[in-house]
């Protein structure tokens, strides 16, 4: 006898490491029957995927399009993905199959350039920003803007390319550092530089799940920075009753500011600087936050980002409804020098304060690490999360964790 499966059908579009996106499946398959389009043989996935398919690359939109229509445990409720490089194409599928997204509004958040153009229309504040091809243009427009000022390019993600100038004696080589940003699995492109307005006060992100256009916040992450000038997040931190989750001027903000983009349906990950002139957008991506932000909302708030973000690729309204009041955190660690070889990495798990919570390696025997800005994107070589009644409890796992942490038998400040 056949049993009957009703759980809707969910098509996710790739995964990622396992040590960041783990969690989030696990979280999924209880609700859903998920279908995985992978470009390589999954492993860790096929605990909670009912089925996979392999399409190489994930660029040919009709190969997929095609394929999502033979699966024979259809009908497709939604299509989703959390991976900041096939956000695109992901949209794409959807709008394809008849489901919720939308690709014109996915390239303004991808495209960071088309976001300040469609907020600036809509008057929604913001730092000032504008397109520099040259470095006599970059000087000429930061003695207009006024130092200090951000360079960033107009895509890619992780802080990629973005560095603080302080003045003009800097503004060479921040330019050149951040023209000479390539893409590794896009041979031919090249950066649109953005010389940006410097905004002061703390940074925070939020994830909010958007359903025919309502907005609702799911968790604030307050953002740890540091290897200046170079603006790297290393770590957050997430409040189970942050008030700036039932702040009025904030969520007006983030209303406004997906309106302005024509956001109405899927699932955001917004930057925010809470300057001394009140909340400005920073950017807006068209995904869930990554850096392990969703589980810190989970284990702090206790809602499910990874299912709210599912409801609304579904067309579905959200749940979020908290059920605790703690605080989450996670550090991310570099080693200490340039071009460090791995032989052995681990954590030193004796005596760790009860309130470390996950300890990830993300380094193998042999691979070549580095701090920022070289490591950027592929520099961390493990992480720690934390969960407590406070921050400073959090703050305190988390510095134990990193004494902990023995890179080729050293601390990561000692080694080398």
């Amino acid at each position: 006898m056949t049993v009957h499966d009703d759980r809707p059908l969910l098509l996710m579009v790739r995964t990622g490491k396992r040590e960041f996106r783990e969690y989030l499946l696990r979280s999924l398959a209880p609700a859903y029957r998920v279908h995985l389009f992978t470009g390589v043989a999954p492993t860790w996935e096929l605990a909670y995927v009912d089925g996979a398919t392999e399409l190489g690359g994930l660029l040919d939109v009709k190969a997929m399009t095609e394929a999502a229509r033979r699966l024979p445990d259809g009908p497709i409720a939604g299509v989703f993905t959390w991976d900041e490089a096939r956000t695109p194409q992901t949209a794409e599928l959807a709008a394809a199959l008849g489901l919720p997204g939308d690709p014109a509004v996915t390239a303004r958040c991808r495209d960071k350039l088309l976001t300040r153009r469609a907020l600036a229309a809509a008057e929604v504040a913001q730092p000032a920003s504008v397109p520099v091809g040259s470095l006599s243009q970059a000087f000429a427009e930061a003695a207009r803007i006024g130092y200090p000022v951000i360079l960033k390019p107009s895509d890619l993600a992780l802080s990629v390319g973005v560095i603080k100038v302080a003045g003009p004696a800097e503004l060479a080589a921040a330019y050149e550092f951040t023209s000479a940003v390539r893409h590794g699995a896009l041979p031919d492109w090249r950066p649109q530089v953005l010389l940006e307005e410097y905004v002061d006060g703390e940074e925070i992100s939020v994830d909010a799940a958007v359903h025919h256009g309502e907005v609702t916040p799911l968790c604030v992450a307050r953002k740890e920075i540091g290897h200046p000038p170079y603006c790297i997040e290393i770590g957050h931190y997430v409040h189970g009753d942050d008030p700036l989750l039932h702040d009025p001027q904030l969520r007006g903000l983030l209303q406004d500011a997906h309106a302005a983009l024509g956001f109405r349906d899927g699932i955001t990950h917004t930057e925010i600087k809470l300057s001394s002139r009140g909340p400005r957008i920073i950017e807006v991506n068209g995904r869930l936050g990554g850096d392990m932000i969703p589980y810190l909302g989970l284990r702090a708030t206790g809602v499910d980002v990874a299912l709210a973000a599912a409801a609304v690729a579904c067309g579905r309204p959200p749940v979020a409804v908290p059920d605790r009041r703690l605080v989450a955190a996670v550090r991310f660690f570099y080693p200490a020098q340039p071009d460090t070889v791995i032989e052995t990495l681990a954590f030193d798990r004796a005596g760790l304060p009860r309130a470390v919570d996950e300890l990830a390696l993300l380094a193998d025997p042999g691979d070549r690490r580095s701090p920022p800005p070289k490591g950027t994107v592929n520099g961390r070589v493990a992480y720690a999360t934390a969960v407590a009644a406070t921050p400073r409890a959090c703050e305190r796992a988390l510095d134990a964790a990193g004494a902990a942490l023995r890179i080729n038998g050293a601390p990561p400040a000692e080694h080398g």
